[in-house]
């Protein structure tokens, strides 16, 4: 597992933009549609991921395959069914605190 994204649901894209790019002077790492921008955290380690969902924040690590993962990892709790995401699958899971965390593939990315 690789921590990839911390994702952060936002209610207006538009509006949270100059916050992420202009005050804490990120730079855009990519764009899907009008929905999703990711902007990249200082020394690339990582992006941050706006996006129009109603799903709550988390980080979201990348795995080779979220299926065996899923497989693997069968007394955590999924909160988020498995649904298609450009190039693969994600899924969210709950962990301590209530909190969630996403995890996901991307093979044919």
């Amino acid at each position: 597992m690789r921590l990839t994204f911390l994702y952060q649901p936002v209610t207006d894209l538009e509006a949270a933009l100059p916050f992420y790019r202009d005050e804490l002077g990120w730079d855009e790492a990519w764009r899907e549609g009008e929905e999703t921008v990711a902007f990249w955290l200082p020394g690339r380690v990582a992006q941050v991921m706006l996006s129009y969902t109603d799903q709550p924040a988390g980080p979201m690590y990348l795995v080779d395959d979220l299926r065996a993962w899923i497989a693997g990892h069968s007394d955590v709790e999924t909160v988020i069914p498995m649904y298609d995401i450009p190039g693969g699958a994600v899924a969210g899971f709950a962990a301590p605190g209530g909190n969630v965390f996403y995890v996901f593939d991307q093979p044919t990315a």
